[in-house]
């Protein structure tokens, strides 16, 4: 008897819950746009977080949306004396303000319509904030590790991720369409989570939905991201490379491992544990914020990532081909706490990065610079002597047959590209990109930058002209300040050839969210353009040549990428 009378009251509680999800997601939608837009709020001198850890509390089941936008309304002034904002902006990118979700809702009152439109017409100024406060400010609220957030944190963190979607997020148009009815459905999973774990299941599946490449790394602040993407315990005993719908087999880290589980060099894994690694892919997509399919492959094919396995157990039986050959078999991986076996894979993973960060084209006809490695064009030189240093190289550059701008990886040094470049070689107009930055006047659009801010100003600049073969490479590690400057190079040099791979689909400044909880949510804060208004969040930058590299091109370590530039040459 007494399990069947808990067994009810289980379910009540759920229906309860599940019913509420409604007003809490209401509640959300009110609470950020008077957060954003009323005047008092934004401007901090009312704090919009105890204004909604104060009332949420206060929801339930039985409130139309009417009374829930009394509920967060009720204490705040609606009589504003300050003339309303006139927009001066003219070129706006205004696609995600969109308040149809009270404007056209038939259940709300012309009233509350009339209240929620006269805040949004006295709507705060953001360029009125004090210097060293900004749009993006948020209180920090730490938990410990293993705590679970009580529910109104659990909620306050949830609305968040939602206000800064809705209007701080400059590709919010670019993301699902259905996000909101998704959103409503991870606020109910929320509530109902009951562990910490849960509720960062929750949390790494909003974040996913940015598909932003700069909000990547949010999953490595998860307390129990072992759990939730089998990231931390065992590693392979074989590095790989995802290929299409396969894990290629590229070396054998620990021989006699694979030895026993038959695995070879140039194998190719189609399935982990019964799972079709299409399908994995597919799965960690729903817990990865990456802005594209081809970094989220480049991403789960980081050896020491370990993000491909789709559990947490020290054995994995794998589908392998191996040539005409296909078999199953069981391998064990190596225990993170083995001190031996990690010193084996760190090791390798040095030796393997080592590689990577030391590639160069050399060739006498050939001017090569490799944008993670410009800073040692500075080591030793006197502040005073930089500029005739920067411009002998160039210079000798300018008398090459070729320059290469290997551009796959992070710039270690801006000011390469972005000034002794420009200053060497670009005439002083080099207007290669729209740059929009968040409207302070109408938060939730994005105005155009002043142009004045896409190029330094040099007095006196001369220019350079250069007739030769200029070569961008590019790939997936092409991110952010890379697509950029890649985007720079592309302008400066209009005979220039981009070759390589899709690249991450983030360009421009990072924003950073405080959440509940110790979270950080990066995303990126703005919109970058072509000037012809081409796309570059999620698509990156614009390839000449794209270059698809087969398993055996992997097997080889051949660079396709150099390959073309030197038999152009030829």
């Amino acid at each position: 008897m007494k399990k069947i009378t808990f067994f009810i009251l289980f379910l009540v509680v759920q229906q309860f819950i599940f019913a509420q999800k409604n007003q809490y997601a209401d509640f959300i939608k009110t609470w950020n746009f008077v957060k954003y837009y009323h005047p008092e709020l934004a401007s901090r001198k009312i704090d919009a977080d105890s204004l909604f850890l104060v009332n949420i509390e206060k929801v339930n089941t039985k409130q139309n949306f009417n009374e829930i936008i009394t509920l967060v309304t009720r204490n705040l002034n609606t009589q504003f004396s300050s003339p309303p904002i006139i927009e001066t902006q003219k070129d706006i990118l205004s696609v995600n303000q969109n308040f149809n979700w009270f404007q056209k809702n038939k259940k709300i009152s012309k009233e509350n319509k009339d209240l929620l439109n006269s805040i949004y017409k006295n709507r705060f100024d953001y360029g009125l904030l004090p210097e060293g406060k900004s749009v993006d400010d948020e209180k920090k609220y730490p938990f410990a590790k293993e705590e679970n957030l009580p529910l109104k944190y659990r909620l306050l963190t949830m609305a968040k991720i939602k206000g800064t979607v809705d209007y701080l997020f400059p590709h919010k148009y670019l993301m699902d369409k259905n996000f909101d009815s998704y959103f409503t459905i991870l606020l109910n999973e929320a509530v109902q989570s009951t562990t910490r774990k849960d509720f960062e299941m929750v949390l790494a599946k909003a974040v996913s939905q940015f598909q932003d490449s700069h909000a990547f790394s949010f999953y490595r602040q998860l307390n129990y991201k072992d759990r939730i993407l089998f990231n931390v315990s065992y590693y392979s005993p074989f590095d790989f490379q995802i290929v299409g719908d396969h894990l290629l087999v590229t070396h054998l880290i620990f021989p006699e491992i694979c030895s026993k589980a038959r695995i070879k060099t140039g194998d190719k894994i189609t399935e982990i544990n019964g799972k079709k690694v299409s399908e994995i892919i597919k799965e960690k997509s729903k817990l990865l914020s990456v802005s594209n399919h081809q970094k989220l492959q480049y991403v789960l094919s980081i050896y020491e990532y370990n993000l491909i396995w789709p559990d947490n157990l020290p054995k994995k039986m794998l589908t392998v081909h191996s040539g005409s050959k296909r078999f199953s078999t069981e391998i064990d991986l190596i225990n993170a706490t083995d001190k031996s076996q990690v010193t084996v894979i760190s090791n390798y993973i040095n030796r393997k990065n080592s590689k990577i960060e030391n590639r160069s084209l050399i060739n006498k006809d050939i001017a090569y610079f490799k944008t993670d490695a410009t800073m040692h064009f500075m080591e030793n030189v006197d502040d005073d002597k930089l500029d005739a240093k920067m411009d002998s190289i160039l210079e000798d550059a300018s008398h090459k047959k070729a320059i290469v701008f290997d551009m796959r990886g992070y710039p270690d040094w801006g000011g390469f590209v972005f000034y002794y470049v420009y200053k060497y070689f670009s005439p002083v107009e080099n207007y290669f990109y729209k740059y929009y930055e968040p409207n302070l006047k109408n938060l939730g659009t994005f105005s155009l930058r002043d142009p004045k801010f896409n190029y330094p100003e040099i007095e006196n600049k001369t220019m350079h002209s250069y007739s030769g073969k200029v070569f961008i490479l590019v790939n997936p590690d092409t991110r952010s300040a890379s697509e950029w400057y890649s985007m720079s190079l592309q302008k400066i040099f209009p005979q220039s050839i981009t070759i390589g791979q899709q690249t991450s689909g983030a360009d421009g400044d990072v924003v950073k969210i405080n959440l509940p909880g110790d979270y950080l949510l990066e995303f990126t804060g703005n919109g970058i353009f072509y000037p012809d208004n081409t796309q570059t969040q999620q698509k990156g930058i614009r390839i000449n040549k794209l270059i698809k590299y087969t398993d055996q091109d992997i097997l080889d370590q051949r660079d396709l990428e150099f390959e073309t530039v030197l038999n152009s040459l030829n």
